[in-house]
């Protein structure tokens, strides 16, 4: 039997040919699909049929490319032509939380929402905080390793994962990681898989390390600059008071401007740039009155709101971002970090590449962590030669700078090609080797991150 066939016959109406689902499976959010249409969907609802599809696909030599609810950005949960696409977005179960123990065991399909929502009933919270937290499940936030808006302050996704269930190419199921605070035992396989974009394997169970609910006030500052320079100027003298915000947002004038659009506010000033920064926990009003001042000194015109609810308002046009490039036509969303104290270099080498290419480059940025998010819009479905150059240029500078090519996106298919100059050929070919031990046969997102 063919491994349609196989998959029919073992899984039944979980097994989706529908032209509709072939289709949606072909793309995630950054906006780009994979050539040609899937095998199959499979909504995987239990370990069981994860475990039977890899069987399935072993057997047969079928690719799979495995899927949550598919909003990354960088084209590594895209199924293309003769590929199996494994669905973990029913496997929403929250099997466990302990408040004692401060950890949860959660099925992958879960959301970062819904999740949280489910711990607020215990004072708890899971802290990675993903611009698409309300969209977005705990297992695609392993996969490609997510940060968000908060991660400066409390963490990405590899400090808040104590371990992972994961089924091989071959259908066995490993128990990686601990559920103690500390434990060494062996390689840290937990963290090698978080990240790793489903090349080791398929994540199906997930033990996390929570937080309780922080108490205290929150205070939000939102301070505009006449420029984006002075701006992230401002952000590295607030770092360097070693002051921890738990939120530093910074959009360039281009991307207020998007937002200000899609939302009918009033439009900004040209070239004006904004910071929006949160404080918490209870020394939140005497940090923000620092923070304030600060950003005063470095030439921000600064309001200071001690209301929640206020707040929240205020950090919606960060979180519009997307919604407003989108607005604006098809968009490469880039991904590059950089050292903080180098964010007011790395926005003088976008003005420099906008330059050179003529092109606008709407950049927003987690200016607590150095993480900055570029946008290349186009029209059409594919990226024109000259923004693949321009963003080539842009990555190259960023690891000048002594920066990466993603700090939260992954590499999936988009970044591939410069995958290699940042690693270097040694490490590149170790980290392919090691892909090799988990998948012999390379049946796993094949053609995603490693760009032979």
């Amino acid at each position: 039997m063919t491994a349609l066939e196989q998959l029919t016959a073992a899984l039944g109406d979980l097994v989706d040919t529908a032209p509709a689902a072939l289709e949606s499976a072909r793309a995630d959010r950054s906006g780009h699909a994979a050539p040609g249409l899937p095998l199959a969907v499979v909504h995987a609802e239990t370990v069981e049929h994860v475990q039977q599809v890899m069987r399935i696909a072993t057997s047969t030599r079928t690719p799979v490319v495995v899927r949550g609810a598919g909003t990354g950005l960088a084209g590594a949960a895209n199924g293309g032509a003769g590929e199996i696409v494994l669905s973990t977005a029913r496997m929403t179960a929250v099997t466990e939380i302990r408040a004692d123990d401060l950890l949860a065991v959660v099925e992958p399909g879960i959301l970062n929402a819904d999740l949280n929502d489910l711990l607020a009933e215990h004072g708890l919270w899971w802290a990675p905080d993903p611009a698409s937290r309300a969209i977005s499940t705990v297992g695609g936030n392993i996969a490609t390793g997510a940060g968000g808006l908060l991660c400066a302050k409390y963490g990405v996704v590899r400090d808040a994962v104590l371990g992972v269930a994961l089924v091989l190419a071959d259908g066995r199921l490993l128990h990686l990681g601990h559920r103690s605070v500390k434990g060494v035992t062996g390689l840290d396989l937990t963290s090698l898989v978080i990240g790793s974009e489903g090349t080791l394997g398929v994540v199906v169970g997930a033990t996390l390390k929570l937080r309780r609910l922080v108490s205290g006030t929150t205070c939000t500052i939102t301070a505009t600059f006449p420029s984006v320079r002075a701006a992230a100027v401002a952000s590295a003298a607030v770092t360097a008071t070693g002051i921890q915000p738990a939120i530093m947002e910074l959009m360039d004038a281009a991307s207020l401007a998007a937002v200000a659009a899609l939302l009918s506010l009033p439009a900004p000033d040209a070239g004006m740039a904004q910071l929006t920064i949160q404080t918490d926990g209870p020394a939140a009003v005497a940090e923000a009155d620092a923070v304030a001042e600060v950003l005063r000194t470095s030439g921000g015109a600064v309001q200071v709101s001690h209301d929640r609810e206020e707040g929240e308002r205020l950090l919606a046009v960060r979180r519009s971002m997307h919604a407003a490039m989108a607005a604006l036509g098809t968009t490469l969303i880039e991904d590059v970090s950089v050292p903080r104290s180098a964010m007011p270099a790395m926005f003088d080498e976008i003005a420099r590449i906008e330059r050179e290419y003529a092109l606008t480059i709407p950049t927003v940025a987690h200016a607590g962590d150095g993480n900055l998010h570029p946008n290349f819009i186009f029209d059409g479905p594919d990226v024109p030669e000259h923004v693949w150059d321009a963003a080539g240029a842009l990555f190259r500078a960023a690891i000048a700078l002594g920066g990466t090519l993603t700090g939260e996106h992954g590499i999936g298919t988009l970044k591939s090609r410069w995958l290699a100059e940042e690693l270097g050929d040694d490490q590149w070919e170790l980290q392919r080797q090691i892909t090799r031990v988990f998948d012999p046969l390379g049946i796993l997102n094949p053609g995603k991150v490693f760009h032979a």
